[in-house]
C-alpha cells in the first residue's frame, strides 16, 4: 500500500487558536501556549530541535505543573537522516525503598511517593549531547515565565478543584499553599507567579545541575523530606540519574518506518498493535462502524495483555525467554487472526483492577529546518504527582513509587533501591525513505498508545489530514474490559453492541481530557514546510 502524502497533506486547514498551524523553518507543538512560544523562539534564533525541545520541556514544567516539572522524569527519542537514539531518562527509587517501607496509601499521594527527579539531569545530558545554544540561553525565557507568571487556564483551574482532596491529605499543606491562593483554587484568568521556581531556575542556569543534586538545592530537598517523614535523601540525588541511550524499537507499517520507545517505555504496545492491524484485510480497513471499532479494541487489549504478561526491563536480566515476542510478525498475524475469526470470543481474561490506570504526562514534538526531530514525553506521574511541593524551590514532587510492582519479588519492576519505574509513554518518530516524516506523542497513561494507534490509522489508512486526525474522536479499552469513548460523535448504536458483547461501557464527554492529547508535527512530502497540530483537548498550540 502505497502512502497518498499528497492528499494527507493538501487537506489540512489551519486554525486561528494555533491548534493547527503552518511554517516553513521548523516546527514545534507542545501542550502549553507559553511553551510553544518559547520553543520556536529558540528556533529561530538559531537553535535546533534539540534546543528547542529543551526549553519547551522547561517551560512545561512551569506552564504545565499538573503534568510534569523538575520534580518528575524525562524520555525522548531524537533522530536525522543519519542516526535515532532513544533516551531512556527514567527517574531512580531512593536507597529507603522497600515493600515493607512504603505502604499502599504512600505510593500516590505525599513525600514517600517520590522518586529521585531525572528531569533536570535528562535534559541537562541531552543539550550537552545534541543542542547547539548556549544553556543559559535555552533557560532564560522560561525563568521570565516563572517570574511574571501566566493566567490559569480553565483546565487547570478544574484540575486544581478536582484535586482539592488529593491537596489536603497531605499534612504539610505544602501544595495547598503553593497552588491554591487563599486555601482556594485559583480561578482562571487569574495570574499564577512562581518566583522560588523562578530562583531555582536561575540557579540552575547559571550552575548547572550540580546544583540541583549536589549543591544547596539538594540539601534543601534532603531537609524537606526528612521533616516530612520522605525517604528521598542528599545520597540519592547526587548519584545523578543520568538517562541511558537505547536503540529505538522499529517496525514497517504501510511502508513506513516506525520508531519508538523500548522498555522500560511502552512503545512496543504500539509496535504489536500495528503489526496485527497491518495483517488486516482491505476490507477491515477503519471504518468507524462498530465491527470495526469492536476488532480494534480487541487489538488494544491484546497489545497491553502481552504488554504485562511479559513485563521487561533491559537494566537488569532477560525476565522472559521471548521478550522480543511483541515485535515477531508470526505472532503478529496469529494475534489478529483470532481475532477477527471470531471476534466475539473472549480471548483474554478479565482483569477488573486494570481498569483505571492513572496517570499523567505532557508532550511536545518538533521537527527543525534541518529535518533533525525531538519527540519527547515527560510527567510527574499523576495529576499535580504527590501533591507535595519542596518547601522553598517552588516544584512539586512526582509520585512515581506508584508504578512500581510491590507484591512479587520476581517482577522486573518490583520496588528496590536504584530501579526505575514501569512506564507507558510512547514518543515516536515515522520516517518514509529514511527522511523524517512526523514527530508525533501524547499522554494519557494507557491511553497514548490507543491515541497514537488511532492518529495513525486514520492519517496513513484514510488519508486524513493530521488536524482531521487530531480531533476525530477517540475510543480506548483497558485490560478489564471497560471502554472508554468520545460518546457524542461516535456511531449512536455503538453503546448498546459494547453491552451487548459483554464490555463496560465508560462513556465519555466530547474531546475529553482521559483520552490523550496529541501533540504532532509533520514535515511536508509533497513540497516544502511543515504542518503541526497540538490537541484541542488541552491548552497547547503549533507554531
Amino acid at each position: 500500500m502505497q502512502v497518498d502524502f499528497d492528499s494527507i497533506e493538501a487537506g489540512f486547514q489551519p486554525d486561528a487558536k494555533g491548534n493547527a498551524a503552518m511554517a516553513n523553518d521548523g516546527m514545534i507543538a507542545t501542550q502549553s501556549s507559553y511553551a510553544t512560544e518559547i520553543g520556536k523562539s529558540i528556533l529561530q534564533h538559531g537553535g535546533n530541535a534539540v534546543d528547542a525541545a529543551v526549553a519547551a520541556a522547561f517551560a512545561l514544567g512551569v506552564a504545565e505543573p499538573q503534568a510534569s516539572g523538575i520534580g518528575g522524569q524525562t524520555m525522548m527519542l531524537i533522530g536525522d537522516e543519519k542516526s535515532q537514539i532513544a533516551i531512556d531518562g527514567s527517574s531512580r527509587s531512593p536507597s529507603l525503598a522497600h515493600a515493607n517501607s512504603i505502604y499502599k496509601d504512600d505510593r500516590a499521594v505525599g513525600y514517600r511517593a517520590t522518586t529521585v527527579p531525572s528531569t533536570p539531569a535528562v535534559l541537562w545530558y541531552t543539550h550537552k549531547q545534541y543542542g547547539k545554544l548556549r544553556w543559559q540561553d535555552l533557560l532564560g525565557p522560561v525563568i521570565e515565565l516563572a517570574g511574571f507568571g501566566y493566567p490559569i487556564s480553565e483546565l487547570q483551574a478544574r484540575l486544581l478543584e478536582r484535586e482539592k482532596n488529593n491537596f489536603e491529605k497531605v499534612p504539610s499543606k505544602s501544595g495547598i499553599n503553593y497552588f491554591f491562593k487563599d486555601g482556594q483554587p485559583y480561578q482562571a484568568g487569574e495570574i499564577f507567579k512562581q518566583p522560588e521556581l523562578a530562583q531555582l531556575l536561575r540557579r540552575i542556569a547559571e550552575r548547572g545541575i550540580e546544583e540541583f543534586y549536589r549543591g544547596k538545592t539538594a540539601k534543601q530537598i534532603d531537609a524537606d523530606m526528612r521533616e516530612n517523614g520522605g525517604i528521598l535523601r542528599y545520597d540519592d540525588l547526587a548519584l545523578i540519574p543520568f538517562p541511558i541511550k537505547r536503540e529505538p524499537l522499529t517496525t514497517s507499517f504501510r511502508g513506513l518506518d516506525v520508531l519508538t520507545m523500548p522498555p522500560p517505555g511502552a512503545g512496543r504496545t504500539l509496535i504489536f498493535a500495528l503489526k496485527m492491524i497491518e495483517f488486516i484485510d482491505q476490507d477491515y480497513k477503519i471504518k468507524d462502524d462498530n465491527h470495526f471499532y469492536h476488532i480494534l479494541i480487541n487489538v488494544i487489549r491484546k497489545a497491553f495483555y502481552e504488554r504485562a504478561d511479559r513485563p521487561y526491563d533491559p537494566n537488569f536480566f532477560a525476565q522472559v525467554s521471548d521478550d522480543s515476542r511483541m515485535q515477531d510478525d508470526t505472532f503478529a498475524y496469529e494475534s489478529i487472526r483470532e481475532i477477527i475469526e471470531d471476534v466475539n470470543k473472549k480471548l483474554l481474561p478479565i482483569i477488573p483492577s486494570e481498569d483505571e490506570i492513572s496517570g499523567e504526562t505532557t508532550h511536545l514534538s518538533v521537527i527543525d529546518k534541518n529535518g533533525l526531530a525531538v519527540s519527547l514525553t515527560q510527567s510527574i506521574e499523576r495529576v499535580y504527582g504527590s501533591k507535595a511541593v519542596a518547601e522553598g524551590l517552588g516544584f512539586i514532587y512526582n509520585n512515581y513509587l506508584y508504578d512500581f510492582d510491590y507484591s512479587k519479588p520476581e517482577h522486573p519492576y518490583y520496588i528496590r533501591p536504584n530501579a526505575n519505574p514501569w512506564a507507558t509513554v510512547a514518543p515516536t518518530l515515522i520516517y518514509n525513505d529514511e527522511k523524517i516524516w512526523m514527530s508525533l506523542g501524547s499522554p494519557g497513561s494507557e491511553r497514548i498508545t490507543s491515541t497514537l494507534l488511532l492518529f495513525l490509522l486514520r492519517v496513513i489508512d484514510r488519508n486524513m489530514p493530521i488536524d482531521e486526525a487530531m480531533k476525530a474522536p477517540r475510543i480506548h479499552c483497558s485490560l478489564g474490559g471497560k471502554v472508554s469513548f468520545e460518546s457524542g460523535r461516535m456511531p449512536t448504536e455503538l453503546s448498546a453492541y459494547l453491552r451487548e458483547n459483554e464490555f463496560r461501557v465508560d462513556p465519555r464527554e466530547d474531546y475529553a481530557f482521559y483520552l490523550g492529547c496529541l501533540q504532532a508535527v509533520l514535515r511536508k512530502q509533497s513540497g516544502k514546510g511543515f504542518q503541526g497540530v497540538a490537541d484541542i483537548r488541552r491548552d497547547g498550540t503549533a507554531k
